[in-house]
């Protein structure tokens, strides 16, 4: 099912609230991903392994709140298992067995932290555009530097108005 674009009458741009922003980003998108292994060795091969770029179909659906609270996300590659994110009202979000911390920012962008296992990981989510999302991701290691990073860029899939 093809999601329809947020209308202009609609929510504010950009989302400004945690709500607003988790509703916002309902829809299939399509993606481009580029990878990075910063901590990759440089012995064998071309010396481009520690690079790679992908391109992908995201499904994004929103949860509403069982209770108090902004409600949560389902994400996904298309046709493949979706992966939940839960959010409370207080900041900390839960991902599967992971707990997080979420902050919305004044610039209208969403931070994700999850630690552990002596890792830290930082999503940061925004919008440019209602159908243009922005996506970036560094993991750092116990020592405080980082080993892996992503940036994605993502379309949402609109439908026209039958003519």
């Amino acid at each position: 099912m093809t999601q329809s674009a947020p209308e202009a009458s609609g929510p504010p741009f950009p989302p400004d609230s945690i709500e607003a922003f988790l509703r916002f980003c309902a829809g299939e998108w399509m993606s481009l991903r580029s990878r990075f292994e910063l901590d990759a060795p440089d012995e064998a091969g071309d010396g481009d392994e520690w690079h790679s770029s992908e391109r992908g179909e995201l499904v994004v659906t929103y949860l509403e709140p069982a209770s108090e609270g902004p409600g949560g996300l389902s994400v996904g590659p298309k046709g493949e298992a979706m992966r939940q994110l839960v959010f409370a009202a207080d900041g900390r979000f839960s991902a599967g067995e992971q707990l997080g911390q979420w902050q919305l920012w004044p610039d209208g962008s969403l931070e994700l932290v999850l630690s552990g296992e002596g890792r830290e990981v930082r999503e940061r989510i925004w919008f440019t555009k209602p159908n243009l999302r922005l996506r970036s991701t560094v993991e750092n290691g116990a020592d405080g530097s980082p080993s892996r990073a992503s940036f994605c860029s993502e379309i949402r899939r609109v439908s026209r108005p039958a003519a």
